[in-house]
């Protein structure tokens, strides 16, 4: 069976003027462009290709990674807009094509948008749609606190930043928790921070737990010392901000840390900073 808008195995079946035909074994038959064909390959052999369609509504195969595949999220620029619509670069040819009926605020040409594509049941079609909200799941229960997600960074709101968990839900990074450039498109590794009664959820950078985030947090300091000479000039007079600027997290986990890497003598305090004790240092 074959799936448009995913990656599909098929046989090479035979070598033509125009390019490779490839089939499934039951029937199927697509082609494989010429510019696509392989330097070395037998007939018989099985390739991984993309499979969508042309202009000409036809499906085809190409070796190209496109940068979405079908119901899946992705950060994605507009090409060009005609009047039935705007189509953007996935990454193929042919450009992906967003409907007005699918776009929340008129897209506009250069700039990107956050869209969910889609096969569409009646034109059989891949589309788009800005209208992101409508795909995700409503019910968070299959999420966990502490349970460690991937999210895509989706928009600013007015608490921080609205993230997609695992390509299935809505939740909320706090901008008051950020302590690492984050904007619009990013795919990071996080974690549930708190699955609300009101099926709200809370995402956070940093690992939850006092053991987990300063084991984490003990490594970057740990790191950034042997990226310095062994020595950072960070005390716990700094300022919030210095903290966050040359290590990414907050002013309570460093003093937290540096707490714990002195008591197994990894550092040495100083009035001026902390520096790797001679034992820690690489050689």
């Amino acid at each position: 069976m074959i799936y448009i808008g995913q990656y599909n195995t098929l046989e090479i079946l035979r070598l033509t003027s125009v390019g490779l035909y490839l089939g499934d074994g039951e029937g199927f038959e697509v082609l494989l462009p010429n510019k696509y064909v392989p330097e070395n390959y037998e007939i018989g052999d099985s390739i991984r290709i993309f499979l969508y369609k042309d202009g000409q509504d036809r499906p085809v195969a190409t070796t190209l990674t496109p940068k979405i595949t079908v119901n899946e999220f992705a950060y994605l620029r507009v090409n060009h807009i005609n009047p039935y619509g705007a189509f953007l670069d996935w990454g193929l040819e042919k450009d992906l094509f967003v409907p007005y009926s699918e776009q929340v605020m008129r897209m506009e040409t250069g700039r990107s948008y956050l869209v969910y594509m889609y096969l569409d049941k009646s034109s059989s079609r891949l589309v788009a749609s800005t209208k992101w909200l409508k795909f995700l799941k409503k019910d968070p229960s299959g999420l966990t606190p502490g349970q460690k997600v991937q999210v895509l960074v989706a928009e600013r709101a007015e608490l921080g930043f609205n993230v997609i968990i695992n390509g299935e839900y809505k939740g909320l990074i706090y901008a008051n928790e950020i302590f690492q450039p984050v904007k619009i498109g990013d795919r990071l590794s996080a974690f549930i921070k708190t699955v609300r009664e009101d099926q709200k959820v809370d995402v956070t950078l940093q690992a939850q737990g006092f053991p987990n985030q300063i084991e984490s947090t003990t490594e970057v300091i740990l790191q950034a010392l042997e990226e310095n000479n062994g020595f950072l000039p960070l005390t716990d007079n700094s300022s919030p901000e210095a903290i966050s600027d040359l290590l990414r997290m907050s002013k309570k986990n460093f003093k937290k840390s540096i707490g714990v890497l002195y008591k197994l003598n990894k550092i040495i305090l100083t009035p001026e900073g902390i520096q790797l004790s001679p034992g820690e240092k690489q050689e």
